[in-house]
Order: C-alpha cells, then structure tokens, then sequence
C-alpha cells in the first residue's frame, strides 16, 4: 500500500511539473500560398499529407488572416503584435530599401529570451533592405540566437539556393530545396546547437510558393499526368514545403517535444498572379481577389494550430484571427506581459482555438502600398468588414459570415451600418498614421543601389525650335504652351546647360500637360551633372501611374525611386517646382499640393544640365524657369 501512495504522490508531482514545463513554440510560415492551397482545405489536386494529418490533430482555422496582402509587412506583425503601418514595415522591402523592423519594436523572439528561451529563425526573412549589413539590423538584432536566411527569394530559385546567410556567414551553394533546407537548418538547431536546458522558440519561413517557383522531381510526381508544366511546378512547391514541414514535426516526435511545443502553420498573404498561366497557379478558394489585394482572397490564409492537451484534435474554428495575434498569444502562454508602451494591435487567440470569440480592442485593420486603388484599406468588426479607396472617399460594405466572396456590396442598402464602419475605419486609420514613422511612407526615400537598371541609348534627337543644347531620343516643337516633346517609342529628353554652378539654393518651375490620350501620360524636370539618360535625375509626374515622383536613370528605375500616390487627372495641366539646398541637402518636389523631399544623393551634388523629359508619350510643357 505505502509503494502504491508514494507511486501515486510521485506521479501527482511529475503531472505539476509537467503542466508548470514552459510551452516552447513553432511559427511555421509560406510565401504566397493561396487560403485554397491545402489538400486539408478542399483542393481537389494538392497533395499534403503532412499537413493534412497535422490539421487532425490540432484545429484548423477558416478564417485565418495575414496583417497584409503583400510580405515583409504581414512578417513584422507576428513577430511585433502590431499592424504594419504602426511597427514601420508598411511596404515589401526591395534590396537597398530604407524601409526595416527598427530595433524600438519589441519582437517575440527578444520578449522570450528575457524569459530564458532559446531562440533560431529559418528561411526567409524580408525585414530590412541591407541585409547582412551593418547598416540595418539582423535577426540576431531582434532575439534570435541562430539564423540561416535570404534577404527575399532565395536565388537563383527553390532549388539548390546560393544566398542563405547563416549567422552573418554566406554559406554559398546548399544542395536541395529551399523549404527543406530550411527545416533541416531548425532540425539541425535542435539537435546540436540549442541549450536543451531551456524552452525554444523557432520560426520557419520558407520561400515556396513565391516565384522563382522550382520543385525538385519528387514534388511533381504526384501531378506527372497534368500536362501544363506551370501546374506541376507550383503544386510540386506546395508539396514541397508540406514535406518540409513534416521533416520538423517528426523531429518534435522524435525528441519527445511534440506534447510541449505550440506549433502554427500559415501564409504571409494570397496567391501570386492570376492562375491561370505559368507557375503562379495558387488557389484562393473562390475568395475574392489574389495578393495585394484586401479584399479576402489577398489576406485570408491557412491556419492551422497544434498544441497537445491545450487544442482539441481534428477541430475547425471560424472565429477570425489574424498574424498579429500570435505576438500577444505567444507571449500569453509564455507568461509574459505585454509591453505597456505601445499598441499591440494582436489579441490572445486562445479562445479562438476552441471556437469562442476574442475581445479585441483593436479592430481588424489592414492596409497595402500595392492594393488595386478601391480596395486600399479594410477594417473587420464582427462579421461586418468596410473596404476603402485610397483616397479614403468611396466605400464597400460586406457581412463576410454571410457573403465571404464579396459578392454584395450592402453600401447603399445599408446607410447606418456603413456609418458606424466607416467612423471605426477612419479613426483606426488616423490612430495608426499618427502612431508609425510616417515619413517612411509620405517621402519614401530611393532604395541605394550598386547599380541601377540601365536604360538602352538614346538615339540622336531633333530640335525644330532651335532653343535647346541637347536632344535625345525624341523630337521637341513649338506649342501653345511653349514646347511639344514626342517621345513616342522610348524615352527623350531636351537639355539646357547651365551658365553657373549651383550656389547654396536653386529652383526650377515648369508646367506640363498630356498631349495624347491612347498612351502613358508622364512628365519630368529632368536634372542631372552629365547628358546622359542613365545619369539624369527625374522629377515629376507618372500619371499613368497615378503618383508624382523622383526616380533616378531611366524609366526603368521608377520602382527605385520616391514616388508618391496620388488622385489624378490625367487631362489636367501639372505645375512643378524643384528646389535644390545645398545646405540642408534636399531636393523637394512640389507638384500641385503634392510635396516630396529626399536628400541629395551624391550624383546630384552637381548639377550643369536641366530640362525636360517623357517616355513613351507627347508631353507639352512651359519654358523652365530658374530663381
């Protein structure tokens, strides 16, 4: 009997100190893979066995969202709690962008090791534009013990990638699939690189399914009897990352770490293209619109959690969560407080997880740079969701529970309900544009380059007016305004050379106005130390684009430049001022009350020519003047 008590005592112990063991955690992540890209989700043709059978022993949630339709923006909300206007990232960040997660956040992997955890990121990281470079901060500036990561894609495709970088380290050329080598990379962390003594947090990010897609043989046999090689290829991608993750769910199986471990499966945002051609063949499961978009099909994604004894098995919840959520929830389980400086936009997700609704402060809010113009901005309250323009001027209305394809836009019908959704947007949104750096995005700066995107050159061009030094690639007139420049077929500009150098301040005023209504309608100050395309600065407007802005080189570069939205008549005339102070260093643009200001970069210190510039169009514009 007294055997039997102590055994029964002893057991008692060893369950509290089970339940007391910290949870450790994996945040396993996809890019571009569509809310219908899971066998598990209904799709009629994608094999993923691992995750199929991972959804039957943990919940799946059918309507999970990323904080943004588009990448490094939905990444800096899981790892910061805070929708991405707010934390900073509120684009996707090319290579030399200025755009980073700032160390000021406070991210889940530095919230845990204050907590005694052990920490390693995996795969893709997109958070800063200087990656491995000192001049922004690396996962290791943001908790993470170990790291093996790309800057974005992994290159030169999925497979055999050249550009992980493993704490600091290029590593070169590693055999295999990206998706797998990021999982082998947490596999190997966990067997020899990890304090055992302590609970671990790991993210996972693979790059599969963004393009380059590339599926390595093995993936695409199941699908060897379809004929269009694009399907094959991107349905490979999606069993290939499914492989990798089984890869590290049988290693918690095996280290006897599944029972203690919170694991998330999800997408940063929808399927890349349309899907009906080449290898962006990803499914939104009839939600409405692809990546970038707000509207559902760009921001509900999988979900999928496990966490043994806390979710019950082979459960589905439709309580909407979000990325954002998994900071807060993390940190819950973690018993760590939330910080109390700031907004935290994410909420607890536990009861979620057992399909009883969340308490949140914050409405769901979302916002893209790159969102299709009447779908900017959205905000969800309950089964009610309002999408916006960017001009924050036209609204839709949709009771999502009911209408998930957002099929009926309840606008008209429905004048109060609009109201109310409308007033929780705006001072959301106004909330958020005070609180993050807005000068990110207000004055976008150019990405810094090695090199820019070279132009072809320009042929001689021709001066029927006889008022200007230099003409290239096109032909300049006489015009009631004053000049006529046809760059039809390319890019032309027409120069003037200054008498002197620039002293402390200089500024330039012109006026310019489309000349044709079948083409692209642009038009640009050009400014420059040579009277060479690909060494001219352009200021101006894209209205084709529906943005005033500065790019340097050729047209090629716009993307690389500052460029600012706006709302657009493409039959109006534009009036331009470009200032120059060499003393504070800025170069402004002001169009209209549009105004861009950016420092000087160091092939503007110079200037000796200035004029006019279009691409592709007829363009009148006014003589320059110079104060």
């Amino acid at each position: 009997m007294r055997h039997f008590l102590f055994f029964l005592l002893t057991s008692l112990v060893f369950t509290l100190q089970a339940k007391d063991k910290p949870a450790n955690f994996v945040i396993f992540l996809t890019d571009d893979q569509g809310w219908g890209d899971l066998g598990v989700q209904g799709h009629p043709l994608i094999k993923t066995p691992n995750l199929d059978q991972f959804a039957k022993e943990g919940v799946r949630l059918t309507q999970c969202y990323s904080a943004c339709g588009v990448c490094s923006p939905s990444r800096s909300s899981i790892l910061t709690g805070r929708t991405p206007y707010r934390n900073g990232v509120w684009r996707w960040i090319p290579a030399g962008h200025q755009v980073h997660l700032r160390t000021s956040e406070i991210t889940i992997p530095e919230a845990l090791k204050a907590k005694g955890y052990a920490t390693c990121h995996t795969g893709k990281w997109h958070l800063n534009g200087f990656f491995n470079d000192p001049r922004h901060p690396q996962p290791n500036d943001h908790g993470y013990d170990w790291w093996l990561a790309t800057q974005n894609n992994a290159s030169p495709h999925h497979i055999n990638p050249k550009n992980f970088v493993r704490n600091g380290q290029a590593v070169g050329v590693i055999e295999g699939a990206s998706a797998v080598i990021a999982s082998k990379e947490a596999v190997h962390w966990l067997r020899k690189e990890r304090d055992k003594e302590k609970p671990f947090f790991i993210t996972v990010w693979t790059h599969e399914p963004h393009l380059p897609i590339e599926s390595a043989p093995e993936f695409m046999q199941p699908y060897a009897d379809i004929d269009d090689e694009g399907i094959r290829q991107h349905h490979g991608n999606i069993t290939q990352l499914d492989h990798a993750f089984g890869l590290l769910m049988k290693e918690l199986d095996q280290q006897g770490l599944t029972e203690d471990t919170f694991v998330f499966f999800t997408s940063d945002n929808g399927p890349e293209g349309a899907g009906t051609k080449g290898r962006t063949r990803g499914s939104t499961g009839g939600l409405r619109g692809r990546k970038r978009w707000s509207h559902e099909g760009g921001i509900r994604v999988p979900g999928i959690a496990r966490w043994p004894g806390h979710i019950k098995p082979g459960t589905t919840s439709s309580v909407p969560v979000i990325g954002s959520d998994l900071f807060s929830t993390v940190l819950a389980i973690a018993g760590v407080n939330l910080p109390k400086d700031r907004v935290i936009d994410g909420v607890d997700m536990r009861p979620a997880l057992a399909g009883k609704p969340v308490e949140r402060p914050v409405p769901l809010y979302w916002r893209n740079h790159l969102a299709p113009k009447d779908n900017h901005v959205a905000l969800r309250i309950g089964d009610w969701k309002i999408v916006a323009d960017e001009s924050l001027q036209q609204f839709q209305l949709y009771e999502i529970e009911k209408d998930w394809r957002e099929e009926k836009d309840l606008a008209e019908e429905m004048p109060d309900k609009l109201a109310s959704m409308k007033a929780a947007l705006l001072k959301v949104h106004g909330e958020v544009e005070k609180e993050g750096p807005s000068e990110w995005w207000l004055n976008e700066q150019p990405r810094q380059r090695g090199k820019r995107t070279k132009g072809k050159k320009l042929s001689e061009g021709k001066d029927e007016t006889g008022d200007w030094e230099i003409v290239k690639g096109g032909t300049v007139s006489k015009d009631s305004k004053g000049y006529l420049l046809n760059a039809l077929g390319g890019e032309a500009f027409a120069l003037h050379k200054l008498d002197n150098p620039v002293g402390e301040k200089i500024a330039f005023e012109l006026e310019y106005q489309a000349a044709v209504k079948e083409r692209t309608r642009n038009a640009c100050l050009v400014l420059g130390a040579e009277p060479l395309n690909d060494k001219l600065w352009k200021a101006g407007s894209m209205i084709g684009m529906g943005a005033h802005g500065i790019f340097p080189g050729s047209w090629a570069n716009t993307s690389a430049g500052t460029l600012k939205r706006a709302s657009l008549n493409p039959d109006a005339s534009f009036k331009a001022r470009v200032t120059i102070d060499t003393v504070k260093r800025l170069l402004t643009l002001k169009v209209d009350e549009t105004e861009i200001v950016m420092q000087i970069p160091k092939d503007l210190e110079k200037i000796k020519y200035y004029g006019i510039y279009a691409k592709d169009t007829k363009t009148r514009f006014s003589p320059v003047a110079i104060e």
